[in-house]
Order: structure tokens, then sequence, then C-alpha cells
């Protein structure tokens, strides 16, 4: 069967454009489709003041398309999306892309892929890679009242540039990853600043700082520096992953960062309130150097009531507090679950059974790539994917190339795809649900990483390199 192409993309944030420009290089046909107006993903809509990467710059960009040029170690949100546009030019990905096209539905044909698109559009493709990420469906609370508030609430991830902040009341609700980016920023222009908490996180410094001129053009001019750079950078990441495994380890650590938030917050009951009492890891571990500073400005106002409701103009906490507000801010996080996140996408495997009703107890997936009875169907950054210790894209480029490894396993058997049966994925999630035994995750906090009952659908347990080891062989797929 001829199809449109041989390659089908969902997404154009870091994972669809690994897996276009290892597609390209392996001389593949195919076409990137994206729901948005332009590529990027998570760096396109994350725009929030002080939006920035949490991983250091050197390793978070592609290994195959490094970037001499980075102005600081961690860097903004517009400098990492300013290297992802510039990629697509300089690598003339544009005319394998279709912004405003998201796709509806997909069913394998016993040939290869059938997929709609929102603009109305029939694709066929010998192999599907979903790439649409875990970070792109806003989570909104269903606060009481919410609908009922006259100024603008803004989620993070919806950032409205045109909202004046500047001399007015607001209140920020969430204390995650965004929050404590965004708060500080805030603060620097409102006239009264309440943050709503819910649960404290762990905050760690952040080791940033500007490359010199003259450190830029070093890495330009001598890429085995800047290698030498970036694997110093990936081993210092690394080895966190034994706090991780080992709570004890990580305790340890704790009474270093309780110091440094008495040391910081000069307001003894704020610091207490500002200080988690789960081990660290269990959940997300944040980094920031101006969070807990931002708490000694008069004007800075923690809250750690339960939102009862909301009213037109303010938000009256379960203690009967009313905190006025000319605008709310999200820092609520996103919809995790792929079961959810992916709700709008209908996927029809092999026997007719959909991705939904095969993740309908738990979703998983062999190597968090592929699923039985979904063939030439591969997830990037799939169940147990994801990392609480280093840079994600080490993952998606592992995953993307054990795709084209796969795909050249079935054209050398001169067949059409690869799939994988439910006994392998259930060998699989056993030995790494046995893995993730003992470790933090496991450590009695609840955490988006965790499923209701209690089971850790997200991170992988081990080192990157050990996912790396793993995704450099085909391993029991069968062909189809």
């Amino acid at each position: 069967m001829t199809h449109d192409v041989d390659v089908l993309i969902v997404g154009a944030g870091f994972g669809g454009l690994c897996a276009a420009l290892r597609l390209q290089q392996d001389g593949r046909s195919f076409l990137v489709l994206e729901k948005g107006e332009e590529i990027g993903g998570t760096w396109r809509d994350n725009r929030y003041p002080g939006a920035a990467c949490d991983v250091q710059s050197h390793l978070y960009s592609l290994s195959f398309e490094p970037h001499a040029g980075w102005t600081r170690r961690y860097a903004g949100h517009r400098e990492i999306q300013a290297y992802l546009l510039e990629l697509v030019e300089r690598r003339h990905l544009r005319r394998h892309l279709r912004l405003r096209t998201a796709a509806t539905a997909a069913r394998w044909t016993g040939d290869g892929w059938e997929v709609h698109t929102s603009t109305g559009e029939r694709l066929t493709a010998r192999a599907v890679v979903l790439a649409s990420g875990p970070l792109h469906v806003p989570h909104v609370p269903a606060l009481p009242g919410l609908d009922r508030f006259t100024g603008p609430v803004m989620h993070s991830a919806r950032w409205d540039p045109a909202v004046q902040l500047a001399g007015k009341d607001v209140v920020s609700i969430g204390t995650g990853a965004s929050a404590i980016q965004y708060v500080p920023e805030v603060a620097k222009v409102a006239r009264r600043t309440t943050v709503l908490q819910r649960t404290p996180a762990w905050v760690i410094p952040r080791d940033d700082r500007p490359y010199s001129d003259l450190a830029r053009a070093a890495f330009a001019r001598l890429p085995g520096l800047r290698l030498l750079h970036r694997a110093s950078l990936y081993l210092r990441n690394e080895v966190r992953v034994l706090g991780l495994r080992n709570p004890p380890l990580a305790a340890r650590v704790e009474g270093m960062l309780r110091d440094h938030i008495q040391a910081q917050v000069h307001d003894p009951a704020v610091a207490a309130a500002l200080t988690p009492t789960y081990r660290l890891g269990c959940k997300r571990a944040l980094l920031s150097n101006d969070w807990y500073p931002t708490f000694n400005r008069p004007d800075v106002h923690l809250v750690t009531a339960a939102i009862d409701h909301v009213e037109a103009d303010a938000v009256v906490t379960a203690d009967g507090a009313r905190h006025p507000a000319d605008v709310i801010l999200l820092g609520t996080g996103f919809v995790v679950d792929p079961r959810q996140y992916m709700a709008g996408f209908h996927i029809e495997g092999a026997d007719g059974r959909t991705l939904a009703e095969a993740w309908r107890a738990l979703p998983s997936a062999w190597r968090g790539t592929l699923v039985p009875g979904f063939p030439n169907l591969f997830l990037l950054l799939g169940p147990n994917t994801g990392l609480g210790h280093n840079s994600v894209l080490l993952m998606i480029e592992a995953q993307v190339d054990w795709v084209l490894r796969a795909l050249r396993h079935a054209d050398r058997a001169d067949r059409r795809a690869v799939d994988i049966s439910p006994a392998a994925l259930a060998r699989y999630n056993e030995a790494l649900q046995a893995d993730l035994r003992g470790t933090v995750w496991a450590s009695g906090c609840q955490s988006w990483y965790l499923s209701e009952d209690g089971q850790n659908y997200s991170l992988w347990p081990r080192s990157t390199w050990a996912f790396m080891r793993m995704m450099r062989s085909v391993g029991e797929v069968e062909l189809v």
C-alpha cells in the first residue's frame, strides 16, 4: 500500500522536532501535525514572567544539534523557543509542518495508519509518532464561584501580557514549578500578592549564571570543550538518582534545605509553612534563588488555608478570610494523565480496541514506547519515561533512535510494522513497578506521578544511562 508519508508525527515540540530531524537524516518521508499556530510546545505556550528551564541549557538541547551560544546556564523560555525556531529554519522543516492542525482520530488499517485531522483531511502513514507531550493541557481547578470573578483569570500556560498587574491585588493559586518562577516577578509590580499554597515544595538553590562572551566563543570554536561541559552537567545531574532510589540519602539533604529556608525567610512562621514534611523528591523538586526571599516583602502574603469559594473580587478561604483580588493567577499545573489529555484523539488499534480502552486500568507502554495491539504507534515520553533528576531530552532521543531502529528491523524482514505482546508488556511493567518500590516516590506523599491506587505510571526509576542502554536493542518486538 502507498502511504502519504512513511511517518506521521503528532506534535511539534522537542519530541516531534527531534523525530522529524532524525527521520530527515534517515531519508524517510514524514509530516508533522501541530495544533498550535507555531512550533515549540511547552516553550511556545509558557510565556509568563520568569519562565525558564530547570535543566541546564547545554543539556536541554539536542545532542546532535548543539548550540554553543546559550547566554545563561539555565535558559529562559524566549531563548529556548528561539533555538527551536532556528532549528526548523536551518533544517528546512517548514515544508514538513502542518500548523493549526490537530490529529482527531487514527485507525490501524492492517497496512498502516489512517489519521483524520481537525481540518478535515484524511492522511495515511506507515507509522505514527505521538509526540504531544504530557504538559500541554492546563489544569484549571473547579473552584466554586470562579466563573463569577469579574477580573482576569490566567493560567500560567495561557499568559496574556496585555493584562496589567502593576498596582493590582493579585491572588496566585498553587506553588508548583511555574508559580515559583512567576510569583517573584509579579511581586515586583503588584500592589499586593497573595500566594495560596496547598502543599509546600522543596525548592533548591539554582546555580544560574551568565555565560561570558569568551565562554560562548570557546564553545563555538572548540566543540570538545562544549562536549566536556555538557558531560560534566550530565554527571552532576545523574548522581541525583541515587537519592531518589535511596530515601535515607535524600533525608540527609533535607536538613541542609531546612537550614536554607530558615536563613532565607525572616518570619519563622512563614518559613515553617514553606517547609515540606515529605521526603525530598517524592514530589517534584524545584529550583529557584528568589522564591524564598520573595516572602520577606511586606506586600507578599502566604496563605495555607484551603479555598472555600471565589467571589466577584476576592478569594475566600476555609478560615473565613477574604483575600481581595483584581487578578487571579493559576499556577495549578497540567492534566498529566494521558487518558485525559488525549481524550480528544480517538485511536483504534489492530483488533478494534481503542487506546482509551487499553489504558482503562492504568496507562502503560513497553519501554514507554509501544502498546500491544497498536502496531507502529510510537509514543514519546509515554508512561514511565519522565525523570526526577535529569533532562527528558535524553529519554526522547533514546526513544526516537529506537523507533528508527525498529523500522529498519521491519524493513530488513520485509514486514510492515512492529508490535509488542501483552505478555512482554506485563513482564516489563512487573519489573518496573518492583524497581519503583522503596524509592522516594513511594515514601508516602501524594503527587501527580501516582495513580489513585498509588501506582507510579509517570517516572523512570533508574539512571538515564540504563534507559539509553536498554533502547539500543530492538528487544522482543513482534513483526507484523
